[in-house]
């Protein structure tokens, strides 16, 4: 909407997405993967998780040009988009990577899945604890990454206190992007000249 700082999550999922990036240790639930990552939050769904992808291509370009070394993308459909494909094009010319759910409609034909399949994208599918193919996540030729995505736990939500347990490529995305927070962190600390979000010490 352009106004909030992103506490206020009327869905839930984006927390649990930014959560396994970057919760930091605070007594009370898990620690996300990259937990000096800093966070750009910016909402593109509305509260029942739906949206229009003219306004995740707005993001992406939003993303890009204020500072953002990996855009998270915890969504997708069937439908291919001139506009978010151009978009993440843009961002990729800009250093910025971008990881993008396979999809969770494996077992209903498996259908081609964007953003994820676009090749500018990096798709990442889920596996189960014991490193297993998730029924649900997406397989194909696209799919770069698989990450776990199955029963994880997570923030939930906008109290301090909420967590909740969600399964899908929603959330094996997000491990994979901290795992490119920690690289990107890393070669930052060779090279200073290198543009990145602001790491907490």
């Amino acid at each position: 909407t352009g106004s909030g700082d992103g506490s206020n999550d009327q869905n839930g999922h984006g927390t649990h997405v930014a959560g396994i990036i970057a919760a930091r240790r605070n007594g009370v639930g898990g620690v996300g993967g990259a937990p000096g990552a800093t966070i750009l939050p910016i909402r593109v769904l509305d509260a029942n998780g739906s949206g229009y992808t003219s306004n995740v291509a707005e993001a992406i370009v939003y993303a890009a040009d204020h500072g953002a070394r990996i855009v998270n993308l915890s969504l997708g459909g069937p439908t291919p988009s001139n506009a978010m494909q151009d978009a993440i094009r843009y961002a990729r010319s800009k250093g910025v990577v971008v990881m993008a759910a396979a999809g969770n409609y494996g077992q209903q034909g498996n259908p081609v899945i964007y953003p994820a399949s676009y090749p500018e994208a990096t798709a990442v599918a889920a596996v189960d604890n014991r490193l297993q193919h998730a029924d649900f996540s997406e397989t194909g030729s696209y799919v770069d990454l698989a990450a776990p995505g199955v029963n994880i736990v997570a923030p939930w939500g906008s109290a301090d206190n909420a967590y909740g347990w969600a399964s899908g490529t929603s959330m094996a995305t997000p491990y994979a992007s901290a795992a490119a927070a920690l690289v990107d962190r890393k070669s930052t600390r060779l090279n200073s000249s290198h543009l990145v979000i602001s790491y907490a010490v």
